[in-house]
């Protein structure tokens, strides 16, 4: 058993080796050493007690007891660990499968596990043994077959914390097939506890193995396991209990090591990660749609269900970026930013409604192609930045597995190739090859967010959104996470949607900003203007409410009176006008629609503030 370098083993790691070490020493020998006294009657020494000769004493046709258990070693282990491992096997793909199904088919599964607990397991394998037959097959299939439920729910409750993170959503954006998300971004985050619990199981198994033959529903004669000679000696318990003992004792020592080594095994578990290699190749990006828009979108609307009602967090947005282009999006929170990324990206919660008038990417018409399709595009031609770099990232996983599985997945990359174009990434954004041997728990906050950019620029895309990719971080990484986007753009003309709530970033690092409000877009104006010469009162608002080394300490900061309108009881008009100090009767009447103030601005307000005249 191997154990992490550096850490010394504990007294149990010791007890469960060595234990383990017997068991399979006398399971390889015993057959070898003690088969034919095992099987050798002698009818002088019948039902014998324990004796020099015999220390286990003999059964009734003079055959050695301590020979029989130590050659009963073998089959009893082979069909414990059989059994455990099909149940096991079966049970944890059951359970998983249910964090990357579609909605319907997890409710469905859900329901089948719950149905099946319903029953105890070790009435299922008696009654299976029984319909399958007496004998070691139908025994070992009676108790797989029962334990299945048990691993499945387990896997189940587990894989649902893995369901909702950021990392197994990053996965999905890049079309990764279902098989390969549960493979690589669930089971890995569930192994420890399963492997715990698959290493228990296997001593359970063994009593309930040796209990089926002891009931004569297991191993038959001329075979035998610790069941069988557990049943063959229990008439001479009272006379001669050593006989009946020594199986039973047998039973309880595997029983409890497999016990230590699953407490061992759980806290040692560990996995490999790729090697890396130098010699970065070239890469290029993905190029824009004909008509010179890498996305174009026009009246998205997302509806949600809920317990009270349905909502609708984004309600008629349009925007459009251009090739080599930073557009920033603002809001508070709440405004519909990052569900519009979402919708975009595909990432909407199942029940989510989606409708739009234009929605292309790269010049294909996402609403007009086939699911797979789509996913392969986005896959490609879409990258996303999450805010939270930590949950993002696979914490089970080496940075070189997360960077090389899309090229290997999408392109047809061998395991060379993808860590060459690894290395590639990781220099783009300022990072040594030896990043690609570490957990994602090894590296800083900044450092896990280059990774992350460095996961999207491994698929070329035409498109990076980065939604609040620097929030969590200080001002001087967040100067190399923007300024590291810049540099990005200029090298491969990739267009950034920008996502943030710091209206001060996004007008310095953005070539041109939209403002949302209540899921709506309420201004867009170049990000040169957004200080000195925004229109919209509640872009105005925000911009005033950021403070800068000339404000006066001894004065509250200004802020954005009241609170953003209920999405329940949405009310008629600007959605803006009840937080507003320059609304007129109209402005409570009919929405208003965004309007062109000139080419390059336009603002959605019936009444515009005049631009002032010196910058706020």
């Amino acid at each position: 058993m191997r154990m992490p370098p550096g850490r010394p083993r504990s007294p149990m790691a010791w007890a469960a080796t060595a234990m383990l070490a017997s068991l399979l020493l006398l399971a390889l020998l015993g057959p070898l050493v003690c088969g034919a006294a095992a099987d050798r009657p002698d009818p002088s020494v019948v039902l014998q007690g324990p004796s020099a000769a015999h220390p286990f004493g003999t059964d009734n046709l003079g055959r050695d007891l301590l020979a029989r258990v130590a050659a009963a070693t073998r089959p009893s282990l082979l069909l414990a660990l059989a059994a455990t491992l099909l149940g096991a096997g079966a049970g944890v793909l059951l359970g998983a499968a249910t964090a990357v199904l579609g909605p319907r088919t997890r409710r469905w599964l859900g329901a089948l596990i719950n149905l099946l607990l319903a029953f105890p397991a070790l009435l299922v394998a008696l009654f299976l043994a029984v319909v399958l037959g007496a004998g070691a097959t139908g025994a070992l299939l009676a108790l797989a077959l029962a334990s299945v439920p048990g691993f499945a729910r387990l896997a189940q409750t587990l894989a649902a914390a893995v369901a909702g993170t950021d990392h197994l959503a990053a996965a999905r954006v890049l079309g990764l097939r279902r098989h390969r998300l549960l493979l690589r971004h669930v089971l890995p985050n569930i192994a420890e506890p399963l492997l715990l619990s698959t290493t228990t199981a296997a001593g359970t198994s063994l009593v309930a193995l040796s209990g089926l033959s002891f009931l004569g529903l297991g191993v038959q004669p001329p075979g035998y396991d610790w069941g069988q000679l557990l049943n063959q000696g229990l008439e001479r318990v009272y006379g001669q209990p050593l006989p009946a003992l020594a199986p039973g004792l047998a039973i309880l020592y595997a029983a409890l090591t497999f016990q230590l080594l699953g407490e061992v095994l759980a806290a040692a578990v560990a996995r490999r990660g790729p090697a890396p290699r130098t010699a970065p190749p070239p890469t290029t990006p993905s190029g824009p749609s004909e008509d010179g828009l890498v996305l174009q979108i026009e009246d998205l609307v997302v509806e949600l269900p809920t317990r009270d009602g349905v909502i609708r967090p984004v309600r008629g947005v349009s925007l459009s970026l251009r090739a080599a282009e930073i557009v920033g999006l603002v809001g508070e929170s709440g405004s519909g930013k990052s569900l519009t990324a979402l919708a975009v990206a595909d990432l909407l919660p199942a029940r989510a409604r989606v409708s739009r008038r234009t929605l292309r990417l790269l010049g294909a018409d996402l609403a007009t192609m086939r699911p797979g399709d789509r996913r392969r595009h986005l896959a490609t031609g879409l990258a996303m930045i999450f805010q939270n770099p930590a949950s993002a990232l696979n914490p089970a996983l080496r940075i070189g597995t997360q960077l090389t599985e899309t090229v290997r997945a999408h392109r047809g990359a061998d395991r060379a190739q993808a860590l060459l174009e690894a290395t590639a990434a990781l220099h783009r954004v300022a990072l040594p090859p030896t990043v690609l041997r570490a957990r994602p728990h090894q590296l800083s906050g900044g450092q896990r967010q280059r990774v992350t950019i460095a996961a999207g620029l491994m698929v070329r895309p035409g498109l990076i959104i980065a939604d609040e990719p620097t929030t969590a971080l200080d001002v001087t990484v967040q100067r190399r996470i923007t300024g590291l986007l810049s540099d990005i753009r200029r090298d491969t003309s990739t267009a950034i949607l920008f996502i943030s709530h710091d209206v001060a970033l996004v007008g310095e690092f953005c070539d041109r900003v939209l403002v949302m409000y209540a899921g709506t877009v309420v201004e867009s104006l170049p990000s040169d203007r957004l200080a000195t010469a925004a229109r919209h009162p509640y872009t105005r608002a925000l911009v005033e409410s950021v403070p800068d080394l000339g404000t006066d300490r001894d004065r509250p900061l200004p802020v954005v009176e009241g609170a953003p309108p209920d999405p329940l009881a949405p009310t008629p008009g600007c959605p803006f006008q009840p937080r507003c100090g320059h609304r007129q009767d109209r402005c409570a009447e009919e929405p208003p629609p965004l309007a062109v103030l000139d080419p390059a601005h336009r603002v959605a307000c019936w009444h515009p503030l005049p631009a002032p005249a010196v910058a706020s």
